[in-house]
């Protein structure tokens, strides 16, 4: 399908992503691995002031997993994205700090 012409489909099941889906892309297990709403969670967990690594990996999980399917499996390996991701992305600005 040409995105060109009709928008963005899912390469999964063809379908119309809709515009307020923001997938951004971080390796999980090694697997590049689409998470929606990245950015927004990162943002929310920061506003926290967090300052126990623990409690930072429990809140990006809780709020990573309403708008991404996480498999129990697989908890332990998205935490440890999910945390390596904010602290990248903290990092890149001093104002995130």
């Amino acid at each position: 399908m040409d995105e060109d012409k009709e928008g963005k489909y899912c390469s999964v099941c063809g379908g119309v992503v809709p515009d307020s889906i923001k997938i951004r892309k971080i390796l999980v297990d090694g697997k590049e691995t689409g998470i929606d709403q990245l950015d927004m969670i990162l943002e929310q967990v920061k506003r926290l002031h967090l300052k126990d690594d623990e409690q930072i990996k429990e809140e990006l999980l809780k709020r990573a997993r309403v708008f991404n399917y996480i498999p129990s499996k697989k908890i332990e390996f998205y935490t440890a994205a999910l945390m390596d991701e904010y602290k990248k992305w903290k990092a890149e600005r001093p104002d995130r700090q």
